[in-house]
C-alpha cells in the first residue's frame, strides 16, 4: 500500500524506510528488546558516557484510549493505559537516553472552559501559574489546574501533561511537546488510505459514513439547544493530513527545552450540522437524522486558536471541511461503497 502510494501519488518522492513492530507500549520487556536494536554501542559514542545512547531521535506518543463514552464506563481501564502507562514508557525512554518526546494530547482538557463561546488559548488550562494578555490586551493570570473536565479521558490526558511538565522541570534535558488534537477528519486525499473502525465508532464522521454507506439507518444529533448558531455542538476539524504535519512540526521545529504545549486546530468551528451538509453537498446524497438528548460529558463548543504553533512551529492547517470530505468520498469510490474487506486501516 505504501509503494503503490509512492509510485502513483508521490511520484518523485522518495520513500521513507519503514520497520513496524508489534508490541503493547506498557510491555516493558518488549519494548526494551526493540529499543536495544538502536543502542549505540559504547565504542561509537562521542564520550563514554555511563548512560545508554540511542539512535533514535524522537518518540510520538499514540498509545491512549480515547472514547469519552466508554472512559465514563470504564474509567480504571483509561487511567491504567493512558497515565500508568505514559509513566512507565517515559521511565523505559529515559533509561535509553530518548529525550525528545510529541505526546497527543486532546482539547477535552479545556472541560467546561470550551464553552466560553472563544477560541481557546493554551494558556487556558496551564501546568504552571501563567501570566498573559488576552486579545483585549487585558493581563490575565491563570493558576495551575483545570477547570470542569467532564469526563475520565479528559482526565487522563490532563494528568498527562502534568506528569509530562514535572518531568521536564526536574530533568532539563527534556524536550516534551503536547499538542493538543482538536477534531481530526478526513484521510489521505490519495483515496488509498482511510478508515474502518474495529469497533463500533463515536465520533461524527464516522458515524455519518456508516449512516452514508447505509450500514446504519440514521445518524443521531445529540442535542440542538446548544449556545450555537444553530443548537448543534459545534467543533474545530482538522484534516488527519495537517494532524500529521503538525507532529512533523513539532519533531522539527523546537529548539529549546522543556515542556510546550501547541493546540492543533484550525481556528474555525462548524456544527454537526455544518458536517453534515458538506459531506451531503460531496456525495450528493441525503443523510438522515433524528436528534436525541444530550451525550453525557459533552460540551456545545470547542474551537483552538492557534497562533502558538504558526508562530512556534510554523505550522498551520491547509485544509477545509469540504477538502476533508472530499478526500474521505474519494476513499470511499476508490474500494466501493459496499466492499469493506478492501479497505485500508490506518
Amino acid at each position: 500500500m505504501v509503494t503503490h502510494h509512492y509510485e502513483t501519488i508521490k511520484a518523485g518522492c522518495r520513500q521513507p524506510s519503514l520497520k513496524l513492530y508489534e508490541a503493547d507500549f506498557r510491555d516493558t520487556q518488549a519494548l526494551t528488546k526493540i529499543l536495544e536494536s538502536y543502542e549505540i554501542p559504547l565504542g561509537f559514542r562521542q564520550h563514554a558516557e555511563v548512560e545508554r545512547r540511542s539512535s533514535i531521535s524522537g518518540v510520538i506518543h499514540f498509545a491512549a484510549y480515547k472514547a469519552v463514552g466508554e472512559s465514563i464506563k470504564q474509567p480504571l481501564k483509561y487511567y491504567a493505559n493512558n497515565v500508568g502507562g505514559l509513566i512507565d514508557f517515559c521511565s523505559l525512554l529515559s533509561d535509553f537516553g530518548i529525550k525528545n518526546l510529541v505526546f497527543s494530547s486532546s482539547a477535552t482538557v479545556y472541560g467546561t472552559v470550551a464553552d466560553i463561546g472563544i477560541p481557546l488559548r493554551e494558556e487556558y488550562c496551564s501546568q504552571q501559574r501563567t501570566v498573559f494578555m488576552d486579545d483585549n490586551n487585558q493581563k490575565k493570570v491563570v493558576e495551575s489546574g483545570c477547570s470542569g473536565l467532564t469526563n475520565p479521558y479528559g482526565r487522563t490526558k490532563w494528568m498527562c501533561e502534568a506528569i509530562l511538565n514535572d518531568l521536564a522541570h526536574a530533568d532539563p534535558s527534556w524536550t516534551i511537546t503536547a499538542l493538543r488534537y482538536f477534531n481530526p477528519i478526513g484521510c489521505d486525499e490519495s483515496g488509498l488510505l482511510g478508515e474502518d473502525p474495529r469497533a463500533a465508532a463515536t465520533n461524527l464522521m464516522p458515524v455519518v459514513l456508516r449512516v452514508i454507506t447505509g450500514e446504519a439507518p440514521v445518524l443521531n444529533i445529540y442535542g440542538d439547544d446548544y449556545d450555537t448558531p444553530d443548537g448543534t455542538a459545534v467543533r474545530d476539524y482538522i484534516h488527519v493530513t495537517d494532524l500529521a504535519r503538525g507532529h512533523l512540526a513539532a519533531l522539527k521545529s523546537r529548539a529549546d527545552k522543556g515542556f510546550r504545549v501547541y493546540n492543533l486546530g484550525s481556528g474555525r468551528g462548524h456544527s454537526v450540522l455544518d458536517v453534515v451538509a458538506a459531506m451531503e453537498q460531496v456525495s450528493q446524497r441525503k443523510i438522515p437524522t433524528q436528534l436525541v438528548g444530550r451525550r453525557e460529558g459533552d460540551v456545545g463548543m470547542c474551537v483552538a486558536k492557534a497562533g502558538r504553533a504558526q508562530e512556534e512551529l510554523g505550522w498551520r492547517t491547509e485544509k477545509s471541511l469540504e477538502t476533508c470530505c472530499r478526500d474521505v468520498w474519494r476513499f470511499l469510490e476508490g474500494v466501493g461503497l459496499a466492499n469493506k474487506e478492501s479497505r485500508a486501516v490506518i
